[in-house]
């Protein structure tokens, strides 16, 4: 054990003496807490006497827990066994199997994923004959989410403590909804915390029982906790006050999953005779990296303040480089990877970073024609991603009616009511007649009466005669010429997908539709790079680009691609973060919905990344880039002037390089055919952008022709532009809703 202390410097070694009372331990960025934290745990059981049994250590991940027990059975002699080193929600999970009696419960009661917290969700709508088109479950299951985050159940005392509309119906499917999980002897994800909490709250005798359990409490990551783990806390340690908290301010990046700044920043409004020790050395990265990422995080008002330092050598400056567009950004990343891997580093000490994890297709794509092996930390490579496999089906089917496999993939997702039944029978029928999938259904909508035997409901009829007409009007336009892009536009929007991930209004679904858009991108790239572009061609090139790398040696490990929320915790000598432009990183999300707030934590998401690198950062913007199937002109972020000028060198990379003093002025030559005015305002480096609003050319009462329907009326108009869309009635008599951009409409 004192071989141990004696590695650590005076600040670590301080907070790991200090046992007794209220401690809270900010740890910079690669200022070895977890070391600390280990040390401090071992220091107790082995100098202190104190029983592993009486110490309970919290974290967020299994994966963390386990490394931290089994550095610590390395540093004490006696069996470390009966230590509690776990997750938040494996505690309490283990709380409720002992004392589920008292809170109605049995000792084997269910813990709900996220499907099943769903399908009840779909239970207790449809009592209130609400469908899942007019409200998506995942909306009621978001705001469940909050008020667990917050700490609140059903019964709780102190009700009047939270913000909450009670006439809010939302607020009545939760009460449902937690009806129904008592019901059925099961708790979901947050309600381990909260029901824990209800436990504590109600028999004191049960708190007393865990009170005198644990003598000291320790916590990790403590900037990502939330209310409710807060209020855990304190219920746990608010009469020994023996709780040590580790964590940093700077790094706090998960308020999108519930996490509280405050509970660091107030810690000692909470515990009035707290110690508070600072870790402001680091270990990890070059003097001036450090010194940069202090300088920019300095600007944030919501925090703690520590001064981080490095012995470490001042290092190379970082290096900002402007790109013409985002393909010329992942040339650079791409060629850079293999001049320092020919200078003998190893590429899997070279990481990417980037805000969302859309943007990692252009990068990905570079990589696999350079041959260069890669993967995807925390996600999944751009085309192998569900919503894009998804729609790639889509267009799969459009250019090959006979690909069963596809047609099956889409039938039903989004959910058409097409189940595995209807599935088997198509099947069956499209076998005996020695056809494919797709026009076993062409013909059944065709041809209903020689059908008759399937037994199809109006439903099932009704959903696959529009699955089958959009795929019929997208051949016709494919076969026409149209653009690729406007094809899968139209297939996103008519085919009721796009539609369905909004409705969910979750962080993940936002990610995916990013992810949608990114994929319109990549194929209008492609027809920019083709003289004739067309469906078949894009999927070719995709399936020859996703294939090419199956044989690809492995012989100089993996460089790894992330977001930055993924790259927290991590490190890597050559770091290169990429998409660096303002309305990108920060988010214009995050700037929009929480204002100076949101400001604050994208400041502190740029903090992390740039405090991964270890020897060398590269910090890469486009002038230009196709974002989300849109050409963005955003400039450079303002992050990277809050970088003072003596850190790192500004350089241009391919077409403007070595350009005058404005190279911003080479993009209209490159996009001349991007229809808008802009502005650039040089010292602020700050991109107005302004459009002329078209006007409808569809009003209401005019006359048109459709190529698949015929001819119709207007009768209701909406929108305007791109986004127009209209109602035409048929002279059928069938309405039929399109939107203007896709549709193949003719004005009589």
């Amino acid at each position: 054990m004192e071989e141990v202390l004696k590695s650590l410097n005076d600040q670590q070694r301080n907070a790991v003496l200090h046992t007794d009372g209220p401690l809270m331990i900010l740890a910079g960025a690669g200022s070895g807490k977890t070391k600390t934290l280990v040390t401090k745990i071992s220091y107790l059981i082995e100098q202190k006497g104190i029983s592993p049994f009486k110490v309970l250590a919290l974290t967020f991940s299994n994966k963390a827990a386990r490394e931290m027990r089994d550095r610590i059975a390395t540093q004490v002699s006696s069996d470390a066994g009966a230590l509690s080193v776990t997750t938040f929600h494996a505690f309490c999970a283990r709380v409720l199997r002992s004392e589920a009696q008292y809170i109605g419960l049995s000792r084997n009661f269910t813990i709900y994923d996220t499907s099943e917290s769903k399908a009840v969700i779909k239970q207790v709508l449809s009592r209130h004959g609400i469908s899942t088109k007019e409200l998506s479950p995942y909306e009621v299951l978001n705001y469940m989410d909050g008020l667990n985050n917050l700490g609140y159940y059903v019964g709780i005392e102190d009700e009047e403590d939270f913000d909450i509309d009670r006439s809010d119906p939302f607020f009545a499917y939760y009460n449902e909804y937690t009806n129904e999980l008592r019901k059925s002897n099961a708790v979901d994800f947050g309600g381990l915390i909260t029901g824990v909490l209800h436990l504590f709250e109600k028999f004191p005798d049960v708190l007393t029982k865990y009170i005198n359990r644990f003598d000291y409490i320790l916590v990790d990551e403590y900037q990502d906790t939330n209310r409710a783990q807060f209020k855990l806390l304190n219920y746990l340690s608010k009469a020994k006050r023996n709780i040590c908290v580790v964590g940093d301010e700077d790094q706090s990046i998960y308020s999108w999953r519930g996490a509280d700044i405050r509970n660091i920043l107030e810690f000692e409004e909470n515990f009035p005779e707290a110690n508070v020790m600072k870790l402001e050395q680091n270990y990890r990265s070059s003097r001036n990296i450090i010194e940069a990422a202090s300088s920019v995080i300095a600007r944030n008002t919501h925090r703690k303040g520590k001064e981080m330092w490095t012995s470490n050598p001042t290092g190379e400056e970082i290096e900002v480089i402007e790109c013409f567009n985002e393909k010329e950004e992942a040339e650079f990343i791409t060629n850079t990877i293999i001049s320092l891997s020919k200078e003998g580093n190893p590429t899997r000490e070279m990481a990417v970073f980037y805000r969302t994890n859309a943007q990692s297709r252009t990068i990905e794509d570079q990589l696999r024609r350079a041959n260069i092996p890669y993967r995807v930390v925390g996600g999944v490579k751009f085309y192998e991603r569900k919503e894009i496999k998804d729609m790639l089906a889509y267009l799969r089917v459009i250019v090959n009616s006979k690909d069963s496999l596809a047609f099956s993939r889409i039938v039903n997702v989004p959910s058409r009511g097409i189940g595995a039944t209807t599935l088997r029978k198509l099947e069956n029928v499209a076998i005996r007649d020695g056809v494919s999938l797709p026009e076993i259904v062409e013909t059944v909508v065709d041809n209903p009466s020689d059908y008759k035997d399937m037994k199809l409901s109006a439903k099932v009829r009704s959903s696959l005669g529009t699955l089958a007409n959009m795929y019929v009007e997208a051949r016709l336009s494919d076969s026409s010429g149209k653009l690729p892009s406007e094809i899968y536009e139209s297939v996103l929007h008519e085919s009721g997908y796009l539609d369905s991930l909004k409705a969910r209004k979750d962080y993940e679904s936002q990610a995916r539709i990013e992810n949608l858009e990114e994929l319109s991108s990549a194929i209008k790239q492609y027809e920019t790079s083709t003289q004739k572009p067309d469906l078949g061609g894009f999927l070719e090139t995709v399936t020859l680009d996703t294939s090419n790398n199956e044989d690809m040696g492995m012989d100089l490990g993996e460089v790894s691609l992330m977001t930055i929320h993924g790259a927290k915790g991590l490190e890597f000598n050559h770091v290169f973060l990429c998409g660096v432009e303002e309305n990108i990183f920060p988010s214009i999300r995050s700037l929009e919905e929480f204002q100076d707030f949101g400001l604050e934590e994208e400041r502190r998401l740029f903090y992390v990344a740039m405090t991964r690198a270890m020897k060398k950062l590269y910090i890469c913007f486009a002038q230009g880039r196709m974002l989300y199937g849109q050409l963005k002109f955003n400039g450079p972020s303002r992050f990277i002037n809050e970088i003072p000028n003596k850190y790192y060198t500004w350089r241009k990379v391919g077409k403007i390089s070595g350009s005058s003093s404005n190279s911003w002025d080479d993009m209209d030559d490159e996009y001349d055919d991007f229809n808008q005015e802009q502005e650039f305002d040089s010292e602020e480096k700050t991109w107005v952008v302004s459009r002329n609003q078209p006007e409808s050319k569809y009003k209401t009462g005019s006359k048109v022709i459709h190529s698949l329907y015929g001819e119709g009326s207007v009768i209701d108009s909406e929108g305007f532009g791109p986004d127009e869309k209209v109602t035409i009635r048929f002279k059928d008599g069938v309405n039929k809703k399109f939107m203007v951009k896709f549709a193949p409409l003719t004005l009589i």
